[in-house]
């Protein structure tokens, strides 16, 4: 199972930076590895684990075998987690969020260095068709909370068709909240020739401890290529 905890000794009151331990194992007395997150309670919520990043990291770990070795994208990344875990886990990861926000990508930087991991971190817009979105080729792609902005889902969902499309037999596992309602992810799914292959609930995943400590119900999908399509 995971927990996680603050370390109140890494608080800095002046820029209300935090470093939270998040610990994943099948045994809370024995965890197998702990990821540390560096969180600014002042910065934008790029910058904050939510709930969606802590079960989409837990669902991480619980499907170990099937990252071990594979390519990983994490779109909208912030902070990172379930990306961390991937890559704890075996997974060659590529970190990526909005490509204006320097804070958030030099924090991405920073967590990698505090964990120890390798990954590749790199600035990318939705919907923006740069070279760097052409280089990666991921077998899965995470996307924690990337479904809040309802201005920006066509972005999102034009990426993640490109990525599915860019290489063959991948998924998007992505977490969200269902502030827009469900019915609108399927209308874009639709849209965007894409369709929903697993649908959970948070809570039917998670740790009875973890799963406690949620406050609102979240939704895991697992989301590919719709190649019934004429």
């Amino acid at each position: 199972m995971a927990g996680s905890d603050s370390d109140s000794g890494e608080s800095d009151n002046h820029n209300m930076t935090t470093i939270s331990r998040h610990i994943f194992g099948d045994d809370s007395d024995e965890p197998i590895f702990s990821i540390s997150i560096i969180e600014n309670m002042k910065e934008e919520y790029g910058l904050f684990v939510w709930p969606c990043s802590t079960v989409l990291a837990e669902y991480v770990w619980q499907q170990r075998l099937r990252f071990s070795g594979a390519n990983v994208v994490e779109l909208g990344a912030g902070t990172c987690l379930p990306g961390l875990v991937a890559a704890k886990v075996g997974a060659d990861v590529t970190l990526t969020d909005d490509a204006n926000r320097i804070e958030v990508i030099d924090n991405m930087r920073r967590v990698c260095d505090l964990n120890k991991l390798k990954c590749n971190v790199l600035g990318m817009s939705w919907g923006v068709w740069d070279a760097s979105i052409f280089s990666l080729q991921p077998k899965i792609i995470l996307g924690a909370d990337v479904l809040y902005d309802t201005s920006a889902f066509d972005d999102l969902f034009a990426t993640v068709k490109f990525l599915l499309q860019n290489s063959p037999g991948s998924v998007f596992i992505t977490t969200y909240h269902n502030r827009s309602g469900h019915h609108l992810i399927e209308f874009l799914m639709a849209k965007w020739g894409l369709k929903c292959i697993k649908l959970l609930d948070g809570f039917s995943f998670m740790p009875s401890d973890k799963a406690s400590g949620l406050s609102v119900n979240i939704q895991l999908a697992e989301i590919v290529l719709n190649n019934l399509q004429p």
